[in-house]
């Protein structure tokens, strides 16, 4: 077996089969994202209800949320190297099957343990964000795939944001347990429209699944995650957090020793440690932190009763509707990031969306007084961090061959799954350390609240740092497509412009012919 390198103008390239049956696979795959995004805050409306409802101690009942985290967490890589390896619309059929079924199961229990399995099975879906973004860039043409990617990778947040005022009404008009129907029937939908409307991309990876490498990477991340979690609740310095966090370190260098040695490895390392992935995925970490800090900020200081001197003293719903437009302005700015990127690059709309998130938090200091100004925070927020997850895939797809798309894409929500859970942490540690009480409770205060902004805000102006020093990506009129080949010798190597790092790769259909025509990404300077 040799590789060969051919290098075509772009006139010469085939017509991609990108027109087949494309009309629906945007919205379909977008629909697939929102739903499965639905599942991170599903609960929130009923969080503080959970120990009544499933008749537990308050932190064991954290552990119906901590085991979605985990298990979307987990999942994201491995679906994403499942899809490159047998299929994404497969894997993202599989990652819906198994989010219905643990619907269904939290949907006729009250056991404790029972609901953590169905939450975690939940989680798993978390997988279908990456497996969409691989399957829009293999199907859909270049004019319409920066903001077709850009809808899908915000669907996380359009997702958490619509859920939290429809579950809320649900939960104060029936019974909780029709949240999970509700859901089930969300992603029976979506599975039924993905298997109709969204064809299987022929590309695929060549290799093996690295399931070594899978375990090792999951142990780490529970490792890891788990501490992060509920650490608060057992105690920064107790003996489980820091016994679990060195774990973590020592497993994750195992694990990357093993990738690094293996062939065919779960996370290409060496493509990882590559500045222009590299920062976009410290950069996600970011804005992971900043997305999440508004999430628990706004519907805290929305509810809190108008005796305690600065509450808004609104209700569930109420305050789901206030911070649903973080949510909606989400989905609305993918048409205007494929604009601006396409003019000056995902790396600059990167930058522009968290100078806008900076802006944001910092006015929301001032702005916390009536449920206006928090419909306006929630407004600019969700512009900004709408730009900035739109620009991650774009910025990823530019650095990473074709073949590895999807594990790519799934590291990088990983490290946004990294920032919410490090964001949920920090941010809930400062809330408990300022709160005051007030008759027998104790409340998150107004300076936990506003030192909340102040951290997100540090987070965003460190990922403005880290993305200043992207590489600006550079189109090539020529671009370079390296491919699988059983009997063709080497070729002679023409020179040509700097492509893209995505086409310096090998790809190949399912029925082992080489991919010949693989569109540069989108996002580049025209």
């Amino acid at each position: 077996m040799r590789r060969t390198r051919r290098i075509r103008h772009a006139q010469e390239l085939p017509e991609p089969p990108k027109a087949r049956r494309s009309g629906g696979i945007v919205p379909v795959l977008a629909f697939a994202g929102i739903t499965v995004a639905v599942m991170q805050t599903l609960l929130v409306p009923v969080i503080k209800d959970l120990p009544v409802l499933l008749d537990t101690a308050p932190a064991d009942a954290t552990w119906v949320m901590t085991a979605t985290l985990l298990a979307g967490a987990v999942s994201t890589p491995i679906m994403g190297r499942l899809g490159d390896l047998h299929g994404k619309r497969r894997m993202l059929l599989a990652s819906l099957a198994v989010m219905v079924i643990g619907s269904l199961i939290c949907a006729s229990t009250d056991d404790l343990i029972v609901m953590i399995t169905g939450r975690a099975l939940q989680g798993f879906a978390m997988g279908a964000i990456p497996l969409g973004i691989g399957i829009m860039r293999d199907e859909l043409p270049r004019e319409r795939l920066g903001s077709a990617m850009a809808l899908m990778s915000s669907s996380i947040g359009v997702g958490g944001g619509l859920a939290l005022p429809v579950a809320a009404l649900v939960a104060q008009h029936a019974d909780w347990h029709a949240l999970f129907l509700g859901s089930a029937g969300l992603g029976l939908l979506a599975m039924a429209l993905t298997y109709t409307l969204v064809p299987e991309p022929p590309l695929r990876a060549p290799g093996s699944f690295d399931l070594v490498g899978a375990l090792g990477l999951s142990l780490g991340l529970v490792l890891l995650l788990l501490p992060v979690t509920k650490g608060s609740d057992w105690g920064w310095t107790s003996a489980p957090t820091l016994g679990l966090l060195a774990a973590s370190v020592v497993a994750l260098v195992l694990w990357g020793l093993f990738e690094l040695r293996t062939p065919a490895p779960l996370v290409d390392l060496r493509t990882t440690a590559r500045r222009e992935v590299l920062l976009t995925n410290l950069a996600s970490i970011m804005v992971g932190v900043a997305f999440y800090a508004v999430s628990l900020v706004l519907p805290q200081l929305l509810q809190l009763p108008a005796s305690t001197g600065y509450g808004l003293g609104q209700s569930m719903v109420v305050a789901g509707l206030c911070v649903a437009p973080l949510g909606v302005t989400m989905m609305f700015v993918a048409p205007l990031y494929a604009r601006i990127s396409a003019r000056r690059g995902p790396k600059t709309t990167l930058m522009l969306g968290m100078l806008v998130i900076a802006i944001g938090y910092g006015a929301g200091l001032g702005l916390l007084s009536a449920a206006w100004q928090t419909v306006l925070i929630a407004v600019v927020l969700g512009a900004g961090i709408g730009l900035a997850y739109s620009s991650l895939p774009a910025l990823i797809i530019g650095a990473v061959d074709p073949s590895e798309t999807g594990a790519a894409n799934g590291l990088n929500t990983l490290m946004r799954s990294i920032g919410t859970s490090v964001s949920s942490a920090v941010i809930g540690m400062v809330l408990a350390n300022t709160s005051v009480t007030m008759g027998s409770a104790e409340v998150p205060s107004m300076e936990g609240f506003r030192i909340s902004f102040l951290i997100a805000t540090g987070a965003v102006l460190i990922g403005l740092v880290l993305a200043a020093f992207l590489p600006a990506q550079r189109p090539s009129a020529h671009p370079v497509l390296l491919a699988s080949s059983a009997d063709a010798g080497p070729a002679p190597v023409a020179p040509a412009p700097a492509a893209p790092a995505a086409t310096a790769g090998r790809t190949v259909r399912h029925d082992g012919a080489p991919s010949s025509a693989e569109p540069p990404p989108p996002g580049g300077t025209p």
